[in-house]
């Protein structure tokens, strides 16, 4: 099976501040705003939607292959790429951009200050995915580049492609009749819950009526678990046992990766969400969006200690 995954690539620069970021930022000066904060260090992490789907992708014995946007400062990340054996021949370098980057500073209480840098992701990747063998093909279109998005939907549906809507951070650029043709005629459509209600309150329609436009809703709560909805039932999938909490950062991509490989596999929707809640432990169990690693067979002994047989 060819898994196309559309999104974004980026750099995620992570540094940490040894105070409280409330003990320099004075109330009643905010309009004068000047501040300076001395870090411990920095550390590169490799990140982005398409970049951690199809890590875990692989990680699960997948082929993804991403499509998206880098900048000149690709190197690292190709290299990184090619390490783990995942194609770099959908990706469109942009020679007058950087990589789309974000910058996090963590203070000692947990407070984050992001600065994003969208870089190449502001271009269009502009790649062909029509094919003429749909039944070996299924794409999720992640969150990056708004045009791109757009068209590999349109894509997919003249293709006769499978695919998955994952809208996630891109929500405040669209506007509802975009998205209803956006999700028009897609497998599935997976948010978390804030992010469903914003696609209601945007397009005016219910959950049922969502339904007319994708074949299924998952919702995804966190430490809750996950809900599917179909015109047929509505499963709950209670969450998967985690080791230690270390960064819940990325779990909802490995999630995603998780969903396609048990689709890919011929599993039913309920046990694909389950593989998807498997997948997402391994990520919240490192620091980092891309730093898990596992086997397959190891997989399959978390499956099995949390739901069974797969």
């Amino acid at each position: 099976m060819r898994i196309l995954v559309s999104g974004s690539l980026a750099y995620d620069r992570i540094m940490d501040f040894p105070g409280r970021f409330s003990d320099y930022i004075l109330p009643d000066k905010i309009h004068m705003l000047n501040v300076c904060f001395n870090v411990n260090g920095l550390v590169e992490k490799y990140g982005g939607t398409a970049g951690n789907i199809a890590y875990t992708l692989k990680l699960l014995e997948e082929t993804p292959f991403i499509i998206a946007t880098i900048g000149k400062d690709y190197h690292n990340y190709f290299n990184w790429l090619s390490k783990n054996n995942i194609s770099s021949d959908g990706i469109k370098i942009i020679k007058d951009e950087f990589t789309a980057g974000a910058y996090i500073t963590t203070d000692i209480a947990d407070n984050q200050i992001t600065g994003f840098n969208p870089g190449a992701m502001k271009y269009r990747s502009e790649y062909n995915i029509n094919s003429n063998n749909s039944n070996n093909h299924l794409a999720i279109i992640a969150p990056g580049n708004i045009e791109d998005m757009i068209d590999y939907a349109k894509q997919c549906r003249n293709s006769g492609i499978p695919f998955i809507c994952d809208p996630g951070q891109s929500l405040s650029k669209w506007d509802s009749e975009s998205i209803k043709e956006w999700l028009n005629g897609s497998q599935i459509l997976i948010t978390n819950d804030y992010e469903l209600e914003i696609i209601i309150k945007m397009t005016g329609l219910g959950k049922m009526d969502l339904l007319n436009l994708t074949s299924v809703i998952i919702t995804t709560y966190g430490e809750k678990g996950s809900h599917i909805i179909t015109r047929d039932t509505e499963i709950d999938i209670p969450p998967a046992k985690v080791e230690k909490v270390i960064d819940p950062t990325g779990a909802g991509d490995a999630y995603r990766a998780g969903l396609i490989k048990g689709i890919v596999s011929g599993k039913n929707i309920e046990t694909s969400a389950k593989m998807g809640a498997v997948a997402s432990i391994f990520a919240i169990e490192k620091y980092g969006t891309q730093e898990h690693f596992f086997n397959y067979k190891e997989f399959i002994e978390r499956y099995k200690c949390n739901f069974g047989e797969l």
